[in-house]
């Protein structure tokens, strides 16, 4: 009974882990559209994104951490309940700036409601 529960704990602790991911995506700029900013762009944010998965990971797949930090090694079909997150809220966030360029728009040419 305790291999499910930590099972769900590991993939709740990985789904914030991505959900960071996604944050850190997001907020490289407050207007902009990351496609015009550029995905790959930030090197440093690229490998601090892959140190925080193999960190991840590593406290998932190696056995003497697995125990220390109380995580199980997750099914393929677990990561893929979790790898989603980063673009749902790279896409929330690329969403809401979306309506803030708009607005401003509006506002500059005087079409706002």
């Amino acid at each position: 009974m305790e291999r499910p529960i930590r099972q769900a704990t590991t993939v709740t602790w990985l789904g914030i882990v991505a959900c960071q991911i996604g944050t850190a995506f997001a907020v490289r700029t407050e207007r902009a559209s990351l496609w015009t900013v550029g995905v790959f762009t930030n090197r440093p944010l690229l490998a601090g994104i892959g140190f925080s998965l193999a960190i991840a990971f590593t406290l998932i797949y190696l056995p003497p951490l697995r125990h220390l930090f109380g995580t199980a090694s997750l099914l393929p079909k677990q990561l893929l309940i979790v790898a989603p997150f980063p673009i749902i809220v790279w896409g929330a966030d690329e969403s809401r700036r979306a309506v803030v360029r708009h607005r401003m728009a509006s506002r500059l040419l005087g079409t706002e409601a």
